[in-house]
């Protein structure tokens, strides 16, 4: 089933100023003022503005008036083209493979096939959202099973993110506002006068009557955001791209032939990208149908790779989410990301054993299961056990860095911390018995203490707190690794506490 991703940049005029020009004061209130005729109205208002009472095609004299000190720019709607389709560009190579400006505020993205490598759609859109708003641009975004949908949702649902599930659009569309359908404001104060408030109110009615009014118009946007009809995408292509197209004079349909056709689409891409030095990050199939429905399959790599035998099994893992549909007459394969790759030599000698190579089982794993659920793990310099380890891509280089051996550490720990009820005979001493989840242990044999100071570097309430760790044997003969917060004397160290930590064996 197809899944489109739309992107509302309520600010998106205003947000671009800013970023143009850094030395605007951020608490200033900004609009950008175009002309109506002889007057000056506004044209786009940031927050702060809108907050201040200020709305678009007020005259630039009456905002002046009312927001003093405000901050005036002249608006430039040709600027703000141009920065959606680089802004489309960047979501592109980053996201899906199919992708364009929804002007004048949004960008709309068929995600279908490309979810994966992102941990899924939620995380995908999170991680969308995170990066805009931490580079200044407000957005919220939606996804559904069509562009109408998702634009809908993204503009009148999102807070910041809504995801309807598969087939579950229609009725979370119902609900919305009938401006959501995109329809001229006449049409919807038109049927604002007949009693129409939302998009579920027009749904049970007849067509014809409301057609014979309203015109085509309104059915067809009707359909478009309920998925019966389709809306097609026309997406933004790099300047340059690294790109190798197949048409057939018939179109096809069955696996065996688009996998057939695959590999001599590989074959064909991998002396483009060594006639460059280049190797592919990630490649974009994208499948033209008959009935203009494209349908998209994105993979990634790890590293650097134009092997067409890795490429190609990469590509054929995914096939069975394509969908041929009444059949495929184009099919474009693109590298979208690319890194450069220099040939090198795995053996000086023929006898020798070239060093294992696991790239091709990340890249398929990755495929599957995405690839930020695939890493190892790497030491971190750090007194404090929940601190020494962090996570890395599972091909990153090996580095010297290694975990300290000075004492043993417990095979598991329990992020965060347990508590646990002691008693202890004296407070450097080990606890003669605890209690965890319930169940008391009697300690047999103990080893201790070990002080960890905190990392007073960090924040000031680790500035002089200690915690007292001790290995510790029940009569089972299960260890555990359990420690005292603070010295026991004074508050200051600590809470004085007692946690279990991790689990050795």
């Amino acid at each position: 089933m197809r899944r489109v991703v739309s992107l509302f940049l309520p600010t998106w005029s205003t947000d671009r100023v800013r970023k143009v020009d850094p030395a605007l004061p951020p608490e200033a209130p900004l609009v950008l003022l175009g002309r109506d005729g002889r007057r000056r109205i506004v044209l786009a208002a940031d927050t702060g503005a809108q907050a201040a009472g200020l709305r678009l095609g007020m005259p630039a004299s009456l905002a002046q008036v009312m927001v003093p000190g405000l901050m005036i720019r002249d608006a430039d709607p040709a600027s703000d083209r141009r920065g959606l389709e680089r802004l489309a560009l960047w979501l592109h190579r980053r996201y899906a493979p199919i992708t364009a400006p929804d002007s004048p505020d949004g960008i709309v993205l068929d995600t279908t096939g490309a979810d994966h490598l992102h941990g899924g759609e939620t995380l995908m859109l999170s991680d969308m959202t995170g990066r805009l708003s931490a580079a200044g641009f407000a957005v919220r975004a939606a996804v559904a099973d069509s562009w109408g949908a998702a634009h809908a949702l993204a503009r009148y649902r999102a807070k910041p993110i809504t995801v309807a599930p598969p087939g579950a659009g229609t009725d979370m569309v119902a609900a919305l506002p009938l401006a959501a359908l995109r329809l001229p404001v006449e049409t919807v104060h038109g049927l604002h006068a007949l009693g129409f408030i939302r998009i579920g109110d027009l749904l049970e009615r007849p067509r014809a009557p409301l057609t014979l009014r309203y015109g085509v118009e309104l059915a067809r946007r009707l359909d478009q955001i309920l998925g019966r009809i389709d809306e097609p995408i026309e997406p933004v292509r790099p300047s340059d791209p690294i790109m190798v197209r197949r048409a057939f004079a018939e179109p096809i349909g069955a696996a065996e032939t688009i996998a057939r056709t695959l590999s001599q689409l590989v074959v064909a891409l991998c002396p483009l990208l060594e006639a460059r030095g280049l190797g592919a990050r990630r490649l974009d199939l994208v499948c033209h149908r008959v009935d203009t429905r494209p349908q998209a399959v994105r993979v990634g790599t790890a590293m650097p790779v134009r092997d067409p035998r890795r490429l190609t099994r990469l590509l054929c893992d995914r096939i069975e989410t394509i969908d041929p549909g009444f059949g495929i007459e184009i099919m474009t394969l693109a590298a979208t990301v690319t890194e450069p790759l220099l040939a090198r030599q795995t053996a000086s000698v023929l006898t020798e054993d070239s060093p294992p190579d696991i790239a091709d089982l990340v890249d398929v794993l990755a495929n599957r299961v995405g690839e930020g659920r695939l890493y190892r793990a790497a030491p971190v310099t750090s007194d404090l056990p929940e601190r020494v380890v962090r996570r890395i891509p599972a091909l990153t280089p090996e580095t010297a860095a290694s975990w300290p051996g000075r004492w043993p550490r417990p095979s598991r720990l329990l992020a965060p911390p347990e508590p646990i009820e002691t008693v202890a005979l004296l407070p450097d001493h080990p606890p003669v018995w605890f209690t965890w989840r319930g169940v008391r242990r009697l300690v047999r044999r103990a080893d201790g203490p070990e002080r960890v100071f905190g990392e007073w570097w960090r924040r000031d309430a680790e500035l002089i707190a200690v915690r007292d760790y001790f290995r510790v044997e029940d009569q089972a003969g299960e260890r555990f690794w359990i420690f005292q917060a603070g010295d026991g004397e004074d508050a200051a160290t600590g809470s004085q506490g007692w946690f279990l930590h991790g689990l050795f064996g």
